[in-house]
């Protein structure tokens, strides 16, 4: 059952942004998070309200509870939604698995933990296998590809900001079950304020891959996925988990081939390589590791 819902889990994230490719623009990308968001969020609260858990103040810090809500499912995502439509999803996923060399950089200057050797060598090569892919088109790539290349690498930077919150979270021993109700919410809030701020039309689309993008980010994604991890980690451990993040260029990369978004080539099949091979540098036998 374990290898089963690691299967799953793995699957489910590593096809993240496919599904975000494939959603599409028919609304407006905030308006797409917002739903993503609010679906997401009532799942969550619905099995809160199941578990019978209720709201505390008492050993509770509600700002790295939102913080950790605000920058895992608020900015981070809207960055890399559109990192993803401008760029392509499998450079987006690509991108993103440097988490799991960044997180860790963080938690060291953040809560002085031990930065091993391995982690500067999985960077090396997760920078590298970028620079392998989008070598043979140096001279040909748009500024609007570019800015999604940018937009990509500053989601992922955030997200891993909200990982220091999680961490955080972790040892202060929140039930993550109510952190991720309650950043939810907040990355809710936080989204809505955005679009009537930034005056996006509240349009609901009408076509079949609008809604199967829609409901695989909200309810797989941001749900299913998340609780089958969270069992993962109760099963398995938290170090053996995370190897996963390892394989999502892989999924993301051969994805992104089989809807036509990129084309097989030599450079993106060594530079997937890479960025397998640097993040499961990066993951094994990690010590700590952010939920």
């Amino acid at each position: 059952m374990n290898y089963f819902m690691y299967i799953v889990c793995m699957l489910i994230w590593g096809l993240n942004f496919i599904a975000v490719k494939i959603q599409g623009t028919e609304a407006p990308l905030e308006i797409s998070l917002l739903y993503r968001s609010a679906i997401a969020f009532i799942l969550f609260y619905i099995l809160f309200k199941i578990k019978k858990m209720k709201f505390t103040k008492e050993k509770m810090n509600y700002f790295t509870i939102i913080g950790f809500g605000v920058c895992n499912f608020a900015i981070s995502y809207l960055l890399l939604y559109y990192g993803t439509i401008y760029s392509t999803a499998a450079l987006v996923t690509l991108i993103f698995s440097l988490k799991a060399i960044i997180t860790p950089i963080f938690l060291n200057i953040v809560f002085k933990t031990e930065l091993q050797k391995k982690i500067y060598i999985g960077g090396v090569l997760g920078l590298l296998s970028v620079v392998v892919i989008l070598y043979p088109d140096l001279h040909t790539i748009s500024s609007g590809f570019m800015i999604g290349i940018v937009l990509a690498v500053v989601g992922t930077i955030v997200t891993s900001i909200g990982d220091v919150f999680s961490y955080y979270n972790n040892k202060k021993n929140i039930d993550p079950i109510m952190a991720n109700t309650i950043g939810m919410f907040s990355a809710t809030i936080l989204i809505l304020i955005f679009t009537i701020a930034s005056a996006k039309s509240f349009v609901v689309p009408t076509s079949l891959h609008y809604w199967v993008g829609l409901l695989y980010l909200a309810v797989l994604a941001s749900f299913v996925a998340w609780l089958l991890y969270l069992l993962l980690i109760k099963n398995l451990g938290a170090s053996e988990s995370s190897y996963m993040v390892a394989l999502f260029p892989a999924i993301g990369g051969f994805a992104s081939v089989i809807i036509g978004e990129t084309q097989i080539s030599i450079n993106l099949v060594v530079g997937i390589i890479l960025a397998v091979v640097g993040a499961y540098i990066a993951v094994a036998k990690r010590k700590k590791t952010v939920i």
